[in-house]
């Protein structure tokens, strides 16, 4: 196996991982929130899909273009089938009345931004996945590694969504 096909296995793996915690949710409860816990469901999958695809942007050879049927670039907020970028961005307030598409349109939009993502760590070469790639803030990265960093960050939300599953009084999905 060549090292980009395992890179692009752990970027999809970590959705496999997150998918387990999404179990129980649905268009009626994907958007609830607890106390201290303000990023729902909705939120994070839409939060994930759009750092995933702003990675694919930064890949040697990347299309920095969001899929323009997911997403409403610059939207504070969505409808029901795209994410507005601001309603989903870091800092943004998920409480804040945007708009969010229907459940399993944010779990689609999700999972296809873990293959797109995945899909492009394969077609890079050798060199190109080790050659440091300009990210953001001067911050250059390595693909192999912006990758682990995108399997970390679906890792901290999975948290998250693992914590207001608790608060909320979902069953546990482990064991």
């Amino acid at each position: 196996m060549k090292s980009q096909e395992m890179v692009a296995q752990s970027v999809r793996h970590s959705r496999d991982l997150l998918s387990r915690y999404l179990v129980g949710f649905d268009d009626s409860n994907y958007t609830a929130t607890a106390a201290g816990l303000p990023n729902h469901v909705g939120w994070c999958l839409g939060h994930l899909a759009l750092t995933n695809n702003r990675f694919c942007g930064w890949l040697p050879r990347g299309r920095a273009e969001l899929p323009a049927g997911d997403f409403v670039e610059g939207g504070a907020s969505g409808d029901s089938e795209r994410f507005g970028t601001e309603s989903v961005s870091f800092g943004s307030d998920p409480r804040g009345g945007a708009v969010f598409p229907r459940y399993e349109r944010c779990v689609r939009v999700f999972t296809d931004s873990v293959e797109r993502l995945a899909g492009a760590i394969e077609g890079l070469s050798e060199e190109e996945l080790v050659r440091p790639v300009a990210m953001f803030r001067g911050v250059e990265s390595p693909p192999y590694l912006m990758a682990a960093r995108a399997v970390y960050h679906v890792g901290i939300h999975n948290g998250q969504i693992a914590d207001l599953r608790r608060a909320l009084g979902m069953k546990g999905v482990l064991g």
